[in-house]
């Protein structure tokens, strides 16, 4: 079978490109390196399709698709800071995108389309754990893109009998996710700045707490959902973490003692857009897709250490 991963350059896309190609199947990767890295890809370079080009544009996406069973959707504009900068950018590449693939999936006959969706949509509800049975309350113009693309593939499940499945990931983490720049995610910032003997920054008290769900998992749940039961891919979001809420400050401290640091991290205020606590029902995964977490996050965060103590030096 050959599948296509949107955004395959990417931390999650590249990790889920190896996965499938460990299944034994073809990947076409498609990405404009936006935010995508070659080097995500040099050890597979000979064993995908790569094609170049935008989300958006809709002879490039008919080209990727062309014998593809099923779609991941993995590529977006990413971070809600990004997007508080500059709202218009976000929505034209993750909304308008997504109805490129869905158009373009739809008239190629490929119905299956499993797409990243983003716990960012819960917004601050005060209820916990999350569940997907929550309205929708974005408080970025990230969460609403990709609500929106949510509400897109429930409309063409509903409208045009497409399968579609938007998995809500909870803060992912692991190894090629990007350590540098302004909106590194916050695992990969902490380790990177420890092995430079540099003050870890933290947004705030360092108090919020995520549900961090590593890269494996994710992958896992790609794979299910996109075997799963037709009449449960209907564009319903399922939530994909571990059910397990971690603070900032209780990350820094393990990651002090397996790095064998003493540095302190630097606080300053919070970021406009960002959540105070996200912690994830998963009840519903397991029972439409037969999810459940491989790795939990002490594991993970040994993992992530490793690669990036590795790759960074």
């Amino acid at each position: 079978m050959k599948y296509l991963i949107t955004g395959g350059a990417g931390f999650i896309g590249s990790n889920l490109a190896r996965y499938v190609l460990d299944q034994g199947h073809e990947v076409v990767v498609l990405d404009n390196f936006a935010t995508g890295k070659r080097e995500n890809l040099t050890e597979i370079q000979d064993r995908i399709t790569l094609i170049e080009g935008d989300i958006r544009n809709r002879e490039t996406v008919d080209e990727a698709l062309r014998g593809c069973v099923a779609v991941f959707h993995e590529g977006a504009l990413g971070s809600v800071p990004r997007s508080v900068a500059d709202p218009v950018t976000s929505h034209d590449v993750n909304v308008n995108g997504t109805l490129t693939i869905l158009e373009a999936s739809r008239a190629a006959g490929v119905k299956r389309i499993v797409f990243a969706a983003s716990s960012s949509a819960y917004g601050e509800q005060p209820e916990s754990p999350k569940i997907e049975t929550m309205p929708p309350l974005p408080i970025s113009p990230y969460a609403a893109s990709k609500t929106a693309c949510e509400a897109y593939l429930q409309a063409y499940a509903a409208a045009y009998g497409m399968e579609t499945v938007s998995l809500r990931y909870f803060n992912v983490f692991g190894p090629r996710q990007d350590p540098f720049g302004a909106y590194a995610a916050v695992i990969p910032a902490f380790v990177s700045k420890i092995l430079r003997n540099e003050k870890p920054q933290v947004f705030g008290d360092g108090e919020q707490t995520r549900d961090f769900c590593y890269i494996e998992n994710v992958c896992y749940a790609n794979w299910l959902a996109v075997h799963a039961p037709a009449e449960n891919c209907n564009g319903r979001p399922l939530n994909i973490a571990c059910h397990s809420a971690v603070s900032l400050n209780q990350i820094l401290e393990k990651l002090k003692s397996l790095m064998k640091s003493n540095i302190e991290a630097e606080y300053s205020s919070v970021r406009a857009g960002d959540v105070r606590h996200s912690l994830a029902d998963i009840s519903l995964a397991q029972k439409m897709i037969g999810y459940k977490p491989l790795v939990y996050f002490d594991e993970g965060l040994e993992r992530a250490i490793d690669w990036y103590t590795t790759h960074l030096h």
